[in-house]
């Protein structure tokens, strides 16, 4: 019986945390009043008034907000302004509101914010169907993980490469609940997720830029030159999903109050919008990045861990978990009767094998074409003790020899 080997899944970006740890306000000593003033404003709050060079009250966004006020100060200048600092943090933790508690977040963990807003109809009492707030949900991640892939390399079109690494890439990010499935926001860590924050920045204008060109004049040149701005055919899918089904959608990036502002960016920006209408050019674009990415030519090591071929003799499928020389998890490979013969006595040695190749894009990256030169490679013994325990983990499941078996290999 065959089984399907397991692979390492992306993790989805975590939700915004309910524990009561993010209930507590952060020390009135950690916080900046400029930085806090800078959040409440940006979250919707109203300045309504204060002592001018002292401080300010703040009352939170939509209606019947006038019962609920913040006094903030301005700097620390005065000596109550740790007093009002603690009193401002404790009311925020106290209202639960996503006004309030996106604020705290923006406190406790100093992060650039990545806005999604869909113009969608609402239901019965403002309240948002399943399938609008799922599908909020899996585009933001998918312009996230877009992102993530352009901060490791630039391509039209990224298959399986990268994506354990962009996918670790999200372990911090924080997003807030969804509203009425046609706002999100997403918290990305300055400390680790700047570099995301950034080209996820650059390559929604591009992309604009890239969909404006082909309406203005018919061509797709654009979308060449903004690969290199980290618009690919994962971003691409990533903005039909969010655009689909809506009378359009927006998405902006805003940095940090408290980090600065990124070299060659505005300090405010405004939200990049796309519509209905440029769903034609996004599809005819991913369709274009998927045509026209290049296999590569490789030199890769890696455990074999399935071995398949349907007669005693000839050449047979190997299977691959990827240890050095390609950006994928595992690959297929074809290999003739010789090099599948020296791939079968190296795993029963608990030897890794190298074999050059090239990475096909058909299929995602995980294939490998002309392989040849297949020769085990050395390796100290923790290393080999390693890779025996995972050879044996993967016999125990039944997923190694499966020559005389029919069906084509699953990933």
């Amino acid at each position: 019986m065959r089984r399907r080997p397991y692979e390492e899944q992306l993790r989805e970006v975590r939700p915004h945390p309910d524990d009561p740890h993010w209930n507590r306000p952060p020390e009135p000593a950690d916080v900046d009043p400029a930085v806090l003033g800078a959040l409440l404003r940006r979250h919707g709050w109203q300045r309504r008034g204060g002592a001018p060079g002292r401080y300010g009250r703040w009352t939170p966004p939509g209606p019947g907000s006038t019962g609920t006020s913040l006094l903030v100060p301005e700097s620390r200048a005065f000596p109550d302004s740790d007093d009002l600092l603690g009193e401002a943090l404790t009311a925020l933790a106290r209202l639960g509101t996503p006004a309030a508690r996106e604020v705290l977040v923006g406190l406790a963990v100093p992060s650039d914010e990545i806005r999604w807003w869909r113009d969608v109809p609402s239901g019965p009492a403002d309240a948002a169907s399943w399938t609008a707030e799922e599908q909020l949900r899996t585009a933001a991640r998918q312009t996230l993980l877009a992102g993530a892939l352009a901060t490791r390399a630039r391509a039209g079109y990224y298959g399986a490469r990268h994506k354990r690494a962009a996918a670790a890439m999200l372990e911090s990010v924080l997003v807030g609940s969804a509203e009425g499935g046609r706002g999100l926001t997403a918290f990305v860590p300055v400390g680790t997720g700047r570099p995301l924050a950034l080209r996820l920045h650059q390559a929604l204008y591009a992309a604009r830029e890239a969909i404006d060109y082909q309406r203005a004049t018919g061509g797709m040149d654009a979308f060449d030159g903004a690969v290199e701005a980290g618009v690919s055919r994962e971003l691409t899918d990533a903005l039909v999903l969010l655009v689909r089904g809506t009378e359009g959608a927006r998405m902006s990036v805003e940095w940090a109050p408290g980090a600065g502002v990124p070299d060659d960016c505005a300090s405010t920006t405004e939200p990049v919008e796309f519509s209905p209408g440029d769903l034609p050019v996004l599809r005819e674009a991913g369709a274009r990045y998927l045509r026209d990415e290049p296999s590569v030519a490789v030199r890769v090591t890696g455990a074999v861990v399935r071995m398949r071929r349907s007669e005693p003799r000839g050449e047979g499928a190997v299977r691959l978990r990827v240890i050095a020389g390609a950006e994928v998890p595992y690959l297929r490979v074809t290999l003739d009767e010789e090099d599948y013969r020296i791939a079968g006595q190296a795993h029963l040695v608990g030897l890794p094998v190298r074999v050059h190749g090239r990475l096909e894009s058909r299929g995602g990256f995980r294939r490998l074409s002309s392989a040849s030169g297949v020769v085990p490679v050395q390796v100290d013994e923790s290393d080999r003790d390693r890779l025996l325990k995972s050879i044996q983990e993967h016999a125990e499941r039944g997923a190694f020899f499966e020559e005389a078996c029919d069906g084509d290999e699953r990933d």
